[in-house]
């Protein structure tokens, strides 16, 4: 994996957590470094969940390995909020 390729990861795990973060009403809490950890988090979480029903996860930079994030992202977040008990309003 080769820097400019890793740059491209961060920039898309921060958009996928921003996005997520925005649907799951934690926006305002999360921070840059918090929207990046959740999308790249949110990838391995999301390509888990895909791969449970035979579809393949995120596979390089695309606006597919996006909506992968995207989705384990918001998964991510909702699990969060469900253990610590946060709601959207805090």
């Amino acid at each position: 994996m080769g820097v400019f390729e890793l740059i491209g990861w961060i920039i898309l795990g921060g958009l996928a957590g921003w996005v997520a973060s925005m649907i799951a009403g934690t926006d305002a809490r999360q921070g840059l470094l918090g929207n990046i950890v959740v999308g790249i988090v949110g990838a391995f979480i999301g390509g888990l969940v895909l791969g449970l029903f035979g579809i393949n996860g995120a596979d390089g930079i695309s606006w597919w390995s996006f909506l992968v994030a995207l989705l384990g992202a918001v998964i991510l977040l909702f699990i969060w909020k469900a253990i610590t008990g946060r709601s959207a309003k805090a």
